[in-house]
Order: C-alpha cells, then structure tokens, then sequence
C-alpha cells in the first residue's frame, strides 16, 4: 500500500487560483467570513453559510479540538558592519529545547534557526537591526539583542545574547517581527499582530498561525458552549514547513518536518470517551495531531512507549486494527505508569489520499494551495468531491488561504 501512496502525482491536485482571490487581509471582523458546508446535512452539496452561524452546524454530542498555539514574532533582522541585514527566522528552541524553559530565559538561549543572506555571515556576533527613526530605538538598544552563529552545517543553530533582564519571549515581542505566509506578498503590518493570532491563542512557539481558528471568535465559543458540544485544546506548534511547497512529481519525494504537540491525560480521557461519537478538528493541525495519537497508542501496545510519529507509517503494510478507544487507553495507561500528566511528542505524518482516518469525523478548515500537502489532505477526508469544493468557492466568491474563508467537512466513509 505504501507505494501506491507514494506514487501519487501532485499534478493530480491542482486548481487554478488567481492572485485577486487571495486574502492579503482579514476581514474587518472576524466572524463576518463565509462558510462552506459540504456534509450529510447540506445533502453533500457545497452550500454556503456564514461563519457566525457554525454551531447551528455541529453535530449534537460532538467533541470539538482546537490548536491553542501562539504564533511568536519568529523573524529577527540583524546587521553587519558592512551595513548587510541578515534575517534569522527562529524554528524551535535548541537548548534550552522545552519551549516554556527557553522563553523564559534572562540572558542567552539557542534556537535552530533559517537564515537568509546566510553566505555574508561567516563568523562573529550579529547586532539587531533597529532602523532609523525607530519609535522604540531606546528599549532596543538597551536590550541589545546580538546573534552569533554556532553551526551551519545540517540545521543553523544560533545562540542569542542580550541584556535587560527581559525573558526571551519579551526579547522576541519587542525585537520580532510576526512572519505572515510568503504568499500575501507584504511586510508584516499592525493588524497582523492580533489577527494573525486566534483568539484563544495560549502558548508561545508556532511560526505560522493555525489558520482554521482564526475565524472564531467569544460569540463562537459561547454558541458552542450552549449547543452542549465539548470543547477541549490540544497544542501543536506550527513550523516553517507549512509553508514549504510539494516539488517532487509525486507525493513519495516530499519529506514532512517534524512539529511537537503536546496533551493533557485529561484530554486523552475525553477523546477516549468519545469513541463513535462525532469527534471536529478545528484545523489540519489539530487533524494532524489528534491522528497522531492514535499511531502514538499503537507505539505503547506494541513497543511499550511513544515514539515520533514518522511521516509513512500510517500505510504500513497490513494496517492496524485496534480501536481509537483501545489505542488511546493505552496512551492513558503508559501515562498512568509513568506518573504524567502531560504528554509531550513529535509528528512528521503526513495525511493523503488512502488515509484511513481514526479520530476526526470534522474539519473545520480554510481552502488551501494548489499541489499542496493541505490541498492532499483534505482529499483524504472527502475524496474527489474536493474539487466541487473548490470549483463552488471559485464560482461563488470565496477568499481563500491563511486570511480567506472558511469550510465544513464531514468525512465521506469508504474511500
């Protein structure tokens, strides 16, 4: 099975998608986006909503996940002494690795990092970039953020110093610059700052936002919580490979970045629970992550512990046959015997057609590029009707990428 999966051509999973169809900017409120429906209900027709309305579309009984994540100022510029500006985007933390730990560093800290205009630093410390005219020249220049490159080889990693006294996530809301996606074709500007940023936006370490939850707002929320459906958060940080388009010719080239996502054992005993019942993912992330446990409980029963989720082993061979509630109470056990309350992992899975899904019934998601993984992804739930999808969102002015529109889609069963 696995080379079946592996041969698929990603020329398969094209549209065309014109540049004025793109949503540089976020809609002046949140919610004001539409929404399409494409499940049992809507007769699995697209129809379109409007976004503010969503909980009138949630099944009864459902558990509903969200990817509370934040999205940290990760671009940093820097300057020589010959006046070249050397940016360093931050990928995750290197040492200290936790995130929590890291951020909350006073003094020095290493990150694996991607640096542009990497063939004019050779050695030596880096001053940030403060820029003229700057309103917040004297904080920066007390903090004096300064980078010195400690390997290029493989993964950059750089190690950070800087004065002041200020925690690294203060360093970085003060030095940062919130790295929106490369294909709104802008710098970053004010309104990115919050709405580039879900509103139930927790813990510091993506780079990219979890798009799907950025429609939500506390009249969501509320809406949800009075329908009666559950509402749990789960955490996975988002890295730079989002962004990295598929350039093999089939699907089998592309190699998935790994991301760490953590749980609680309250949330597995939730998700536990709802075995057979209607389980929504806010978003591919939280997708990603929610189906990754299920492979992580399969690690407990057959290795006796949680291993990183590689990118193909959902197609193995043979498949598995355990249950979603089986594979995560086995999770819950291996948390029990090794007194944890959270748990803590790493995903590369990658989600395409031939996917057999474990958890989700749901997405709610926005419309992704061409040829991308997103794109295969939401292939695996619906199959071709992903095209009629898109083909109605097209037809029917829908915005699309990370500041578009909005779907719902159920999982059509038997592909």
């Amino acid at each position: 099975m696995i080379n079946n999966v592996q041969n698929i051509c990603i020329e398969d999973y094209t549209y065309e998608l014109p540049e004025d169809r793109i949503a540089k900017y976020p809609l002046e409120n949140r919610d004001d986006s539409k929404l399409m429906l494409f499940t049992e209900a809507s007769g699995r027709v697209p129809k379109e909503a409007r976004f503010k309305d969503i909980s009138d579309y949630l099944p009864d009984d459902s558990l509903m996940v969200f990817n509370n994540t934040k999205v940290v100022p990760a671009r940093l510029l820097f300057k020589k002494d010959t006046g070249a500006i050397i940016e360093i985007f931050c990928l995750e933390p290197s040492f200290p690795e936790e995130y929590n730990v890291n951020f909350a560093c006073t003094g020095k800290c290493r990150w694996k990092v991607i640096i542009g205009n990497i063939k004019r630093w050779k050695d030596g410390f880096l001053s940030l970039y403060i820029g003229e005219g700057n309103p917040d020249e004297d904080i920066l220049k007390e903090i004096d953020l300064k980078a010195e490159l400690i390997s290029r080889e493989g993964e950059c990693i750089v190690e950070f110093t800087w004065r002041s006294g200020l925690s690294f996530s203060k360093v970085m809301e003060h030095c940062g610059r919130i790295p929106i996606p490369p294909y709104l074709k802008r710098d970053t500007e004010a309104i990115d700052l919050e709405r580039y940023q879900t509103y139930y936006a927790k813990n510091d370490g993506s780079v990219a936002a979890p798009t799907a939850g950025l429609h939500f707002t506390g009249k969501e929320l509320d809406d949800i919580d009075r329908k009666g459906i559950k509402r749990m958060n789960l955490c996975l940080h988002v890295g730079a490979g989002t962004f990295l388009p598929v350039k093999s010719d089939v699907i089998g080239g592309h190699t998935m970045h790994s991301e760490p996502f953590s749980v609680t054992k309250e949330f597995l005993k939730v998700l536990a629970s709802y075995d057979g019942k209607p389980v929504v993912a806010v978003g591919t992330t939280s997708t990603r992550s929610l189906e990754s446990l299920y492979f992580l409980g399969i690690h407990c029963i057959e290795r006796g512990e949680p291993q990183v989720v590689e990118q193909w082993e959902p197609y193995r061979d043979g498949g598995y046959d355990y249950s979603m509630k089986e594979s995560i109470e086995a999770l819950i056990g291996y948390m029990d015997k090794n007194g944890m309350e959270r748990l803590i992992s790493r995903t590369r899975i990658i989600i395409v057609p031939g996917y057999r899904f474990r958890v989700i019934q749901y997405i709610v998601t926005n419309f992704h590029q061409p040829q991308s993984t997103l794109l295969l992804l939401i292939s695996a739930l619906v199959g071709d009707d992903w095209r009629r999808i898109y083909d109605f969102a097209m037809k029917n002015g829908f915005r699309f990428l990370s500041y578009g529109d909005s779907s719902l889609l159920q999982r059509v069963e038997n592909l």
